[in-house]
Parts: structure tokens; C-alpha cells; sequence
């Protein structure tokens, strides 16, 4: 999943990049959501954006070279990709443009088609250039009878890029146990926010989820569709809530997989997820233990636990090396634990068999023995905690920042991870830190706000540890033409296509296939 917003995928040739993080929105009755009239809302293309509506997209080729795996494989998958032109700031469609890059896997059976459909892997600032590599297999028969649409949201991937030269990638880091290192994030926090104002002051009011939205609308118009369906995962679930509010006549089928509650949509997403993933840590920390002939890191989880407590103990005293040149890393308690939280968001065999496997190498490191890194582990490594990520942590920050506001004082941050603290030592002063958009302009636009119904399909685990389940029904609850569909007993973020429910897939495939909801909220079982 992310750390905060960047995930490893298992079986993914494009990658699943999951929620992390991020202001309130107000209350709309449901039956005044149901009254809500949508036509004065959803007009035609306001005045001066008619040509980006309008214009004709140049398709082409996909690979960018020999290097470019996604490419190579969207091409090889018959895929074509284009730039579409959107302008930076809507308020002035005259002014300065940037381009989205979208890909289409077109339907094979045009007798049965039934349009586009647009997904969003999440993040924010995950790119979703070739999310249909991985979605349409999944789709299975009813994959055919769409274009499925991958698209890297502005700023992202091969659209307009963003970079602020941060030393770091994306995701959300530890105070790890004491003032000291409080104060060490809040620094980092600053700086990553005094880079990006340094370096790109004129663009960050721009990226954001509600810009993202007009440039879909902005893609459906440039593909000659009505209307567009949509699939979206973690964070793309909030941007699929942006879209269906902001042009509430525009989207065919909806399908919002591990749903975020726009109401606690905020710099601080991961905020109040403690109980969640300690329950995930139990369950994988019972995987291992059952394992440790293989991990060797305790026969219960409670020798699991010990371990890793051991682990994040020693790098407090000195960083752990992993690695061989040219792949060394030097890992800290700021790190540690949020490799640790990463891992936690999937519950499939693959993902638990992975975390292990990084975990034991970590307590191999905090004993002195040197490792060698699979090629995976050290990809996730150079993507998080080195300038290699940063342009897609630039991204993701600028998104969170842009969209709603954080508290301003560090002693907010640091009063949260010391209430919280006692009862959750390791996860606390992760989910609880400070971020930069403490020290970030105020957003130009206020978050989304739930107005207009949505007969959406939306997707959710019980044990989530990303988007509590609660969550989740918080939107269901929000939109009462929608329906429920819960993956009981599963500590899963991103459930269709990726946990392995036929119950889930099947379901999510029908209502794809045939624009029918199911009659009531429906429960698979892990």
C-alpha cells in the first residue's frame, strides 16, 4: 500500500498506489440529497473551455524506450496514449496549459460496447497510465466491452510534471519515541514545504483533487463520450466522489473500492487508524509466527512483536545498513515503523510473505549481518527514502495541501502523539505526525461537499487499516442510492481485482456489465 500515499503491488505490471492521507464537509440530510436538482449544476463546458472539450487527440505509441516497462506492456497489450490539453487554472481557461497523459485499451466487442471507463489507482499522486494492464484481466468477459481509460492525474507520471528537489519520496514517516525526533519531522516537514513554495509557488494552488476532476470531465469530452464510468481506488475513491458532485449527469457506473468519508477528508487521513492496524499487525505477526522456520523472527506473535520492537530500538541508536553497493540503505526509527505500516494494508499470502521477508532482513541488519536486497525491496527503498521519489512525494504533497487545510502548530501534532502514545506506541507517532502542509499556503478551494446522490457501488474491507470500515459506511450513509459491498474478516485496502474474492470480483463485474446495483448491501467472506 502507501506510506502514506505510495504502495508496492503485488502481480500489478502498472502498481496499486493506495491511500494515504487527508476538510470537513457539511452535513446534507439524505432526503435532501435526493431532492438535489443536478441540471443547473451540471451545464454545459463554461465559457473558454469549449477547444479543451473539443479537441482531437493525437494517439500514438506508448514506450518511451527500451527502459519503460509500462509502456513496452501497454503497447504489447495493443494499447494506444495521448496528451490531452487542460488548462492550468479553470478560472482562466486562456491562460497557461498543461497536458494529462491517458492511455485506452479499446473494446474488442464493439457489438456489445458499452463506453469508457476511467480508474484511478489512488495515491494521491499515483500514476494511472497503465492501471488497465491490471484491471481489465480482472474485468474478465465484460472487459471487452469497454475502453478502459488509464490517465496519470496532472503533475503525475508523464503529465506536466511536478518536483520540488526533495531529499525523499512520498508517505509519512515516524517521531519515532521521543521530542527529539518530533522536532527532527517538524524540520523535515518545513523544508519540504519551503522547497516546493521555492520551486513551484505558481503551480501548487493548482494541483488539486477538484482540478483533477475537471481534467476527467475535461478527458470524457476528448474521447466523445456522454458519459463516463468510473472505477477508483483509496484516494481515487475521493476523487470519484469529486467528480460525480462536481457534474452529477456526466458518470454512467461508479465503483468506490475502500471508500474515504469526504467529511474527514484532510492532510491527516491516517489520523485515528491506530486500532486498525495494530489489529493487522496481530494477524500478520500470527502469519509469521506460524512461519518462523522460514522468517525467523518468533514462534508467537508476541516473540514477532518482540522482535521488531528490538528492530526499531536499534536503529534508534544507529541507523540499520541494508544492501550492497549500489543498493546500501541506512534505515532509522523514522523508517522502520513506517516500512512496517506499509506493509500492513494487504493480507494476501504474496503481501504478508513480503513484509516478512523485509522485516527479517531488517533483524538480520540490527544484529550486524550484511543482506542482499530483492530487486522489489530495494525499488521500494530508492522510492521512499531517497531523492528518486521525489518528484511523486512533490505530487502527493501538493495534492493533500492544496485540498483542505491542517492545524498550523506543531503542538497540536506532538499533544496528538502523546495522547495516543500509551496505547499505541509503535503506530502513534506515525499516523499522528506533523506533514508539511502544516507550513503550507491556505487552499484556494474549499473540499468537496456531498450534494447531489450517487447510485455508486461502493467497496469495503472490515478490517481495512487504511479507510476503516467506518469510513466507508460513512459515505454509503452520505449517497442512499448507493450499495454496500463488504469483504468480512479481511485487513484489506483495495479489494477488487486484488484480494482474490470471486464473491467481490463477481459482483463488481455484474454491475459493470450490466449498470444494475445489486437490490441490497451484500457481504462477501474473506
Amino acid at each position: 500500500m502507501t506510506i502514506t500515499g505510495t504502495t508496492v503491488r503485488r502481480a500489478s505490471a502498472a502498481g496499486l498506489v493506495l491511500a494515504t492521507g487527508l476538510t470537513t464537509c457539511l452535513a446534507v440530510a439524505p432526503a435532501a440529497l435526493a431532492a438535489t436538482p443536478v441540471a443547473a449544476v451540471d451545464a454545459a463546458p463554461a465559457a473558454g473551455l469549449g477547444r479543451y472539450y473539443q479537441q482531437r487527440l493525437d494517439w500514438h505509441g506508448c514506450a518511451r524506450g527500451g527502459e519503460d516497462r509500462t509502456g513496452r506492456t501497454l503497447d504489447a497489450a495493443g494499447a494506444r496514449c495521448a496528451d490531452v490539453t487542460v488548462p492550468l487554472d479553470y478560472g482562466d481557461p486562456g491562460g497557461r496549459t498543461i497536458t494529462v497523459a491517458v492511455s485506452r485499451l479499446k473494446a474488442t466487442d464493439t457489438r456489445h460496447r458499452i463506453g469508457s471507463l476511467l480508474v484511478n489507482p489512488g495515491g494521491p499522486g499515483g500514476p494511472g497510465l497503465g492501471i488497465g494492464l491490471t484491471v481489465r484481466p480482472v474485468m474478465k468477459e465484460t472487459g471487452a466491452r469497454y475502453d478502459v481509460i488509464g490517465m496519470d492525474p496532472r503533475f503525475t507520471g508523464r503529465s506536466t510534471p511536478l518536483d520540488c528537489g526533495l531529499p525523499s519520496g512520498p508517505g509519512l514517516l515516524s517521531a519515532g519515541p521521543d521530542r527529539a525526533g518530533f522536532d527532527r519531522q517538524t524540520a523535515r516537514a518545513r523544508d519540504v514545504a519551503d522547497r516546493c513554495r521555492a520551486t513551484n509557488a505558481d503551480v501548487l494552488p493548482h494541483v488539486t483533487t477538484r482540478n483533477t476532476a475537471r481534467d476527467i470531465d475535461v478527458v470524457r469530452g476528448a474521447l466523445g463520450e456522454r458519459r463516463i464510468s468510473y472505477l477508483g481506488y483509496s484516494y481515487g475513491t475521493y476523487l470519484g466522489t469529486a467528480y460525480t458532485q462536481m457534474f452529477p449527469t456526466r458518470y454512467d457506473r461508479v465503483v468506490l473500492d475502500s471508500a474515504l468519508d469526504p467529511d474527514r477528508y484532510n492532510p491527516r487521513l491516517m489520523k485515528g487508524t491506530e486500532a486498525e492496524n495494530e489489529k493487522a499487525y496481530d494477524d500478520w505477526a500470527d502469519w509469521t509466527a506460524a512461519r518462523d522456520g522460514t522468517y525467523g523472527l518468533g514462534r508467537t506473535r508476541e516473540e514477532v512483536r518482540a522482535t521488531l520492537d528490538g528492530v526499531i530500538a536499534a536503529s534508534s541508536r544507529e541507523p540499520l545498513t541494508v544492501g550492497t553497493a549500489p543498493d546500501t540503505f541506512r534505515l532509522d526509527d523514522s523508517q522502520v515503523p513506517a516500512l512496517l505500516f506499509t506493509g500492513m494494508a494487504d493480507d494476501t499470502d504474496p503481501a504478508r510473505a513480503s513484509l516478512a521477508e523485509q522485516m527479517s532482513l531488517l533483524a538480520r541488519a540490527a544484529q550486524g549481518h550484511p543482506s542482499t536486497l530483492p530487486p522489489a525491496f530495494a525499488d521500494l527503498l530508492r522510492s521512499v527514502f531517497t531523492p528518486a521519489g521525489s518528484a511523486t512525494g512533490s505530487a502527493q504533497t501538493a495534492i493533500l495541501c492544496a485540498d483542505a487545510p491542517a492545524p498550523r502548530d506543531p503542538e497540536t501534532y506532538w499533544s496528538d502523539i502523546e495522547r495516543a502514545r500509551a496505547a499505541h506506541p509503535l503506530f502513534a507517532p506515525l499516523t499522528e505526525n506533523i506533514t508539511p502542509c502544516a507550513f503550507w499556503d491556505r487552499p484556494r478551494e474549499a473540499p468537496v461537499q456531498v450534494r447531489h446522490d450517487t447510485p455508486a457501488l461502493i467497496v469495503a474491507s472490515t478490517g481495512d487499516p487504511r479507510v476503516p470500515y467506518t469510513r466507508s459506511t460513512a459515505l454509503h450513509d452520505r449517497l442512499p442510492s448507493s450499495r454496500l459491498l463488504t469483504l468480512a474478516g479481511a485487513n484489506q485496502h483495495a479489494n477488487y481485482g486484488v484480494h482474490g474474492s470471486s464473491c467481490v470480483d463477481t459482483t463488481v463485474n455484474a454491475y459493470l456489465a450490466t449498470g444494475h446495483l445489486p437490490a441490497r448491501d451484500r457481504t462477501c467472506t474473506a
